[in-house]
């Protein structure tokens, strides 16, 4: 199982970034995904998650409004649009995935990727 997240980059302040999580397994459909991220120095957070239907996504309050998250299960990927992008958005997102959707949030995921960084200046 291979969860492998790519998009990320250096942006500036107010522009935008759209990450992709690409999965190698078959049974990807039948799972939820979420994007996490974390910053130097800090704990890793939820930032985002879709239902393996997609008909259900969830978001921090800290990027509601800005970031979308999407899915396309033909292509076994999970997208993460990211707008109007700050300072503090800086970190390094890690995509998931798990069975449940309603256990991302809490970070108890089945399976992690790798990290892709962010870095949001001016």
């Amino acid at each position: 199982v291979q969860l492998q997240a790519s998009g990320g980059g250096l942006v500036q302040i107010g522009g935008s970034l759209r990450l992709s999580c690409a999965a190698s397994f078959r049974t990807f459909s039948r799972y939820a995904v979420g994007w996490f991220r974390q910053a130097p120095g800090k704990e890793r957070e939820f930032v985002a998650d879709i239902s393996w239907s997609g008909t259900s996504t969830d978001y921090a309050d800290s990027v509601k409004g800005r970031f979308t998250i999407s899915r396309d299960n033909a292509k076994n990927t999970v997208y993460l649009q990211m707008n109007s992008l700050k300072s503090e958005d800086t970190a390094v997102y890690y995509c998931a995935a798990d069975r449940e959707f309603w256990k991302l949030p809490h970070l108890r995921v089945e399976y992690w990727g790798q990290g892709t960084q962010v870095t949001v200046s001016s």
